[in-house]
């Protein structure tokens, strides 16, 4: 059975990726924890324990763990809201209460404690920044023996990014840009690594077919908190602002490695300084990663309502 470890930071796409992960048959969910990145960490972390209080179908031992980590440089502040809009949907403030506990430790320390009393090595899905794992592995390096593998969503190959900042110039990711140097950490590390970049999910788009699609699909609640919780986001016009399921694809290729049609290998190393910081550029003696570069758009949604369609 895979034993899965998740770190995320708390925008709709990590949440929903929690829920499928919740939903998901055959693993054990060791760890959760949430960073302050892309979503406000405190109100991600209530929506987390409050997902797996409704649709922990394997009903997992769980506390979220917080993370205390902070930012090189920070998401912009209307991303981040969402996460205080998510954690207000009814569906999730039925009961009134909370139930699964927020975690002692901090999110690395959590991380640090779920890997080295593991049976077995660990898949450690990432959908925000590194800086988790890079703090963990300098208190102790001995758990990049426990990690099996790395999903990362983060960094561009292809040299586009979505950074628009004065200090930047636009050839990075934000996961990788809220913090290089975590990047470089990990990039040091012999741990295996898939990621899923910018490039990774161009046939995966947030359409107004799929809002629809999961309207008509109400009677499972897991469904429906889908449904809700996209319809906080504007999907915009202008298509360099696309969204697409880069952290989705992320978890449910790790779930099921068989959604994933293409691949490159690709030695890169991060850029930590100047108006480049963040971006990943290729280079012979860096860090060997396989960079996702096509799905199986049919499979990846049938995989995702197969999985949400459980909860009645």
């Amino acid at each position: 059975m895979k034993e899965i470890y998740f770190n995320h930071d708390g925008n709709i796409d990590d949440l929903v990726s929690y829920l499928l992960l919740l939903q998901a048959p055959d693993i054990k969910l060791l760890g959760v924890s949430a960073i302050d990145a892309d979503g406000y960490v405190d109100p991600a972390v209530e929506v987390c324990r409050k997902m797996t209080d409704r649709f922990n179908l394997r009903s997992d031992q769980l506390e979220i763990a917080k993370s205390d980590s902070r930012a090189v440089n920070q998401f912009p502040e209307a991303w981040r809201s969402a996460a205080y809009s998510f954690n207000y949907l009814p569906i999730l403030n039925e009961s009134g209460k909370m139930v699964t506990k927020q975690a002692a430790k901090p999110a690395h320390l959590d991380m640090v404690s779920k890997l080295k009393t593991a049976k077995e090595p660990v898949t450690l899905v990432m959908t925000g920044p590194l800086t988790d794992l890079a703090r963990a592995l300098e208190v102790d390096p001995t758990i990049e023996a426990k990690i099996a593998k790395l999903y990362w969503m983060g960094g561009s190959l292809d040299g586009h990014g979505n950074v628009s900042m004065v200090n930047a110039d636009g050839s990075q990711e934000w996961n990788a840009y809220w913090d290089p140097m975590a990047v470089e950490r990990v990039f040091a590390s012999s741990i295996p690594m898939q990621v899923i970049g910018l490039e990774s999910s161009e046939e995966l788009p947030l359409t107004d077919d799929l809002r629809l699609h999961w309207a008509s699909l109400r009677k499972y609640p897991a469904m429906d908190l889908v449904g809700q919780g996209y319809s906080l986001l504007v999907n915009p016009p202008i298509p360099s602002a696309q969204l697409y399921f880069w952290d989705v694809l992320t978890t449910i290729s790790a779930l099921y490695p068989e959604v994933v049609s293409a691949t490159a290998e690709h030695h890169v190393k991060v850029i930590t300084s100047g108006i480049a910081q963040g971006r990943l550029v290729e280079d012979p003696a860096g860090k060997e990663i396989t960079l996702v570069t096509k799905a199986n758009k049919e499979l990846f949604f049938h995989k995702w309502d197969e999985l949400l369609e459980q909860t009645k």
